[in-house]
């Protein structure tokens, strides 16, 4: 079943019929060959809820299930089959704050992270990073890592596509933490893995989450007591080093199974 992120404003009939077009409908009819009759599911792209005359109020967090009805040169239309709820979204919002890597790694680590159910993915320049974006830079990277969190959006069924924000350093990430219920700093110094197991079990949904992770020449010494200060809990994740790549999957990984018992 394929899924797509739509606007509200898409919906016609009160609800009951769509109308896709633009990218969604090239890649429906000239990539995936979709014919009449065939199903598709969709998410609601826009924030909020737009209420529809005789129908429910369109929801971001529920999925709506149509059936292709008819296609022009142009576009195409939906008839709805049913609605149910999405169920894909994780019941707590988990911020990854993912130093910069080398080469293409981002790309991975943000499809992985999307997947995996993070909010949001916040690229972060660190001492130890050997990747330097200027404005130009990070702008078009911005917009590449924002095309990959959709497509692992639509691909994972999320009812909604997380943002990658633009680079921020190390002090402007922890601000924008600053407020967040609980701050994981998973470090390869850390020892303690009774800690690192009661920190994530205590995690309970309703819950804002931060995850720091370092870029592969990992944190400097300053960049841990400028953590610690900011109340961010330094937890061992084993006995092992893990790639900067690997170490957010597996926090991610672990909350999920929390969360989600």
């Amino acid at each position: 079943m394929y899924h797509f992120f739509v606007m509200s404003s898409q919906f016609i009939d009160d609800g009951k019929r769509i109308i896709i077009d633009g990218d969604n409908f090239n890649h429906m009819i000239n990539v995936l060959r979709m014919k009449v009759g065939e199903e598709f599911s969709v998410s609601i792209r826009d924030e909020g809820s737009a209420a529809l005359a005789g129908s429910e109020d369109l929801d971001s967090a529920k999925e709506y299930r149509f059936g292709i009805e008819t296609i022009s040169d142009h576009d195409l239309v939906g008839e709805l089959r049913f609605i149910k709820e999405s169920g894909a979204e994780l019941p707590a919002k988990i911020y990854l704050f993912q130093g910069l890597p080398k080469a293409d790694k981002m790309e991975l680590i943000i499809q992985k992270a999307v997947e995996l159910g993070a909010f949001e993915v916040i690229p972060v320049s660190m001492k130890r990073s050997v990747v330097k974006l200027d404005e130009k830079k990070a702008g078009n990277k911005v917009k590449r890592w924002n095309a990959i969190s959709e497509a692992a959006a639509k691909q994972s069924k999320r009812a909604i596509i997380p943002e990658v924000s633009m680079p921020m350093s190390f002090k402007e990430a922890l601000n924008f933490a600053k407020d967040m219920d609980v701050k994981l700093f998973p470090y390869e110094m850390a020892e303690g893995m009774d800690h690192t197991r009661k920190i994530i079990s205590g995690i309970k949904p309703g819950q804002s989450i931060a995850i720091l992770v370092g870029p592969e020449g990992g944190f400097d010494e300053k960049e841990v007591e400028v953590a610690k200060e900011a109340g961010f809990e330094v937890l061992t994740m084993g006995k092992r080093i893990l790639r900067t790549e690997t170490a957010g999957f597996t926090m991610l990984s672990w909350l999920l199974y929390t969360l989600e018992m």
